[in-house]
């Protein structure tokens, strides 16, 4: 067995999760020094124009905020009462369960950090003043929590590598049972900790969605409470640490380095079709810029003495954003739908106004060159909100000196660390309370009991807290009862959310009906439209079909961005090529709805050939128009992926049929676009029909040029193909087995375990030029790292990979011939005396490599 020590294991910068939020290194020192990369890391920032940073008692530290006109802040709840938190969920009697992290980096080693000190508590507001003055102990006794989530009669609580769900039964107040729900809820790294999960990657923000399933933030399932049992289902690995959702139930998130990360389509739908895997629509960055605007110098962040990090001596560019968060509360309505992101290394809070506009959205700074909410006070560390039962916005300050975790930390930061006495000052935290200034603002601190009949009521409520509250009580408890009324709020509310909650909540206790979802399909509201068809798709295999087809088409040709791509994604799911046909003619009329084109070809898995020879076939589907040869060329690519040889064979004959002209064209285009993403051959008894006829055009013959070391047949001239896959040595094949448990439980994490990787988080593996090609370059990049920017695939990455130097020469030529010869991939093993032969020869470079260094390796 491998074994790994996490005290020594680096993970990727660019994928570092504190623990307790999406932060990279932060880096930072007073002096001057050279590190063990031999780099001279200079403070940017005076020692004089760096102000200290004593521990302020919370009264003391509200005096350092900028807060823009029209707000004030409030404490909610402070230390003594609450220590190191985390994360908060509002109980429906208006009590507070907060997730403490007392364990957490205790000192500048960690020393002690696997302790099991850290506990979810419950506060209480005794005297009704709104502040709350009672701390009571739910769960303790364990290690690093970091996510929950009211269920129930109890929380559902993760604590990696455990996801717990706790109850109290016996009415004392504290938890006494556990029923385990997930075991990997975080990767473990130590074999002999197996409470630690990587602090640098672990799930987080547990997240109940419209559809009645949780969902989590940096992990790839999603759970469901279904009469008292817990379901289980897959889900995309989405962000770092927090999680969201709009109206549209659009979910948002982040990475260290960018703050507005969202999934216009649904992960579950572009999951449909494995032919197209890159499809766009989710994870799609949002934001206008990245560039921020703190309230004092930051000497103390990631890489603060490199100048492109600063400006003025406070930090340029996001580096650790964290807890996407759009508000939906009733306190500040002409705030509702905003995005509000924090900066815990730079001590502020970001609010960004989000415009639709050609189906995607864009967030922008709704400030110049400043933020909605800044401290002078170092030790403010944001990191995470909540919307309240009274409409507020909380803010969760974890209020510490140190921030990074150990595994990351510097002799740069340690030094600025021990100088300005920022290890000192422990078991601290604030959550405030963001309300406006001009007005008297409400309090929800104690909540009196409400009927099943009232929260129905509440579907419909102003407050996002108080609709999905309601949701998921009444889906909870399964009173029949009160399905009426609540398939009267579907019907005739006038609040287009009360419709909305109101049809996912009979979703959720199985009493969906046929009329109530037509109605919802064609309600004027794109919000209940939406919602509509996405229910809808289960009539679409049975005895309704019909109805429900011509409805969906009916919408799909609304003008708004949104009810289209909804409708082209729902559609799908009638796996039916006659109404792929329409769809695909839709879908040609609208080329600017961004992510139309993707939601259609994320619903044709397996049938791409008969469209594309029912679109050849058709006069209407001339190449000469753009859109038509996209989606000519996506429905080539998507065939050529599947390696489906009957079918690219069709598709050439397709190509090299008389008259073919640019059809034909942009046919090859996809393959040539497919190929340009893999280097696994594709090997046909003999020559596909069509081919010679091909060649003897000028045009194509280009494009079959691209695919000369791809598509192969036996005595093809120019090429051995004997010589392309060369079998594995016993030796060779128990490396490959080494490696793939060394990739799936270190690499997997990011790069996922299909290697496929994920858009602002890790690059691809699968299909890479950089893992297929000279191992001496992938060796370089395994013992000293990476630094972005770097192309990969045909895209651009711009984060670091820090150096695993830990692995043996062993190791590194396991992992490395694992990836060469996985998912299909065809490259030749790496010898551990290959590796050896670079470490020697690179013993003197410690710096990460970049791209260009890399390349001029031959």
């Amino acid at each position: 067995m491998i074994r790994f020590s996490m005290k020594k294991l680096p993970m990727l910068r660019r994928l570092a999760l504190l623990t307790v939020c999406a932060l990279p290194a932060v880096f930072g020192q007073i002096g001057d020094e050279q590190d063990k990369k031999g780099e001279i890391q200079k403070s940017l920032v005076p020692a004089e124009l760096v102000p200290p940073a004593p521990v302020l008692k919370p009264e003391e530290a509200l005096k350092t905020f900028q807060l823009q006109p029209g707000f004030k802040l409030e404490i909610a709840a402070a230390d003594p009462l609450v220590q190191e938190p985390v994360a908060i969920a509002f109980g429906t009697d208006g009590r507070m369960w907060v997730v403490e992290m007392r364990g957490y980096m205790p000192d500048l080693d960690g020393s002690g950090e696997d302790h099991p000190v850290g506990r979810v508590v419950i506060l209480r507001d005794r005297d009704g003043d709104g502040r709350y003055d009672e701390s009571t102990v739910f769960v303790d006794n364990l290690i690093l929590p970091r996510a929950i989530t009211l269920v129930g009669d109890g929380a559902l609580i993760g604590a990696p590598p455990e996801l717990n769900f706790w109850r109290d039964t016996d009415g004392d107040g504290k938890a006494d049972q556990k029923i385990p729900v997930a075991t990997d809820y975080g990767v473990m790294t130590d074999p002999k900790r197996p409470h630690l999960a990587n602090p640098e990657r672990a799930p987080n923000n547990l997240t109940w969605a419209f559809d009645n399933w949780i969902y989590s933030t940096a992990y790839n399932k999603k759970f469901r409470f279904v009469k008292g049992n817990w379901e289980t289902g897959p889900s995309l690995f989405r962000g770092q640490w927090g999680l969201s959702q709009d109206d549209f139930g659009h979910l948002y998130y982040c990475s260290n380095s960018d703050y507005l990360r969202v999934d216009i389509i649904h992960a579950d739908y572009l999951q449909r079709n494995p032919n197209l895997s890159r499809l766009g629509g989710t994870n799609v960055n949002a934001a206008e810029n990245q560039l921020v605007w703190p309230a004092r110098v930051t000497p103390g962040i990631n890489r603060g003495y490199r100048p492109e990090m600063l400006r003025d001596g406070k930090l340029k560019e996001f580096t650790a954003a964290n807890s996407t968060y759009i508000y939906r509360g009733d306190l500040f309505p002409e705030y509702y739908g905003n995005a509000f992101a924090a900066e815990p290394s730079a001590h502020f809070v970001r609010r960004s106004i989000l415009k639709a506009e050609n189906g995607t959205l864009q967030g922008r700074n709704a400030y110049d060159k400043s933020e909605f909410l800044a401290s002078t006070d170092e030790r403010f560390r944001p990191v995470g909100f909540s919307t309240g039962p009274d409409g507020a916005l909380y803010v969760i300050d974890l209020y510490r000196g140190i921030l990074q975790h150990r595994i990351s930390l510097t002799s740069y930061l340690r030094n600025q660390i021990e100088q300005r006495n920022l290890d000192k000052g422990l078991h601290y935290g604030r959550i405030y309370r963001v309300v406006p200034a001009d007005r008297p603002t409400p309090r929800a601190t104690q909540i009196a009991p409400l009927t099943t009949a009232q929260w129905v009521e509440r579907l419909a409520h102003a407050n996002s807290w108080w609709r999905e509250t309601a949701q998921r009580i009444l889906v909870e408890r399964q009173d029949a009862s009160v399905i009426p009324a609540i398939r009267e709020l579907a019907l005739n509310s006038r609040q287009a959310m009360g419709r909305v909650h109101a049809l996912w909540t009979l979703d959720g206790m199985n009493a969906l009906d046929p009329a109530t979802v037509f109605a919802a399909i064609d309600h004027t509201s794109p919000l209940v439209r939406t919602a509509g068809l996405r229910l809808g798709e289960r009539y679409l295999k049975g005895p309704g079909k019909s109805q429900f087809t011509e409805r969906m088409l009916t919408a799909a040709e609304w003008p708004i961005p949104e009810v289209q791509l909804q409708a082209v994604l729902s559609l799908g799911e009638a796996a039916d090529t006659a109404i792929d046909f329409i769809v695909a003619g839709l879908v040609r009329t609208h080329p600017n709805n961004t992510f139309l084109r993707d939601a259609f070809l994320s619903g044709l898995a397996n049938r791409e050939l008969p469209l594309l020879e029912k679109l050849a076939a058709s006069p209407a589907w001339a190449a000469d128009n753009a859109e038509v040869g996209r989606i000519l060329s996506s429905l080539s690519r998507a065939i050529f992926t599947s390696r489906q040889l009957p079918a690219i064979e069709r598709v050439v004959a397709l190509a090299a049929a008389p008259g073919a002209g640019k059809r034909g064209q942009v046919l090859l285009d996809g393959f040539v676009l497919a190929a340009a993403t893999t280097r696994r051959p594709l090997q046909f008894t003999q020559p596909p029909s069509g081919w010679a006829e091909l060649e003897k055009d000028g045009a194509q013959k280009a494009r079959l040029a691209k695919l000369n070391s791809i598509v192969l047949w036996p005595g093809k001239t120019g090429v051995d193909v004997a010589a392309i896959v060369k079998p594995l040595t016993a030796d060779e094949q128990a490396r490959f087995e080494a490696g793939k448990t060394l990739f799936t439980t270190v690499c997997a994490t990011c790069h996922q375990v299909d290697g496929r990787g994920l858009d602002g988080l890790a690059p691809p593996l699968l299909d890479s030029e950089w893992v297929l090609g000279i191992p001496e370059r992938t060796i370089r990049i395994v013992l000293n790292g990476v630094r972005g920017p770097i192309t990969v695939a045909g895209r651009m990455h711009t984060g670091d990979m820090p150096a695993f130097k830990i692995f043996d020469d062993d190791q590194v030529a396991s992992v490395l011939t694992y990836v060469r010869r996985a998912w299909g991939h065809t490259a030749g093993p790496v010898a551990p005396a290959t590796v050896k032969a670079v470490r020697a020869a690179t013993v003197g470079h410690s710096d990460a490599w970049s791209s260009s260094e890399l390349l001029q390796i031959k």
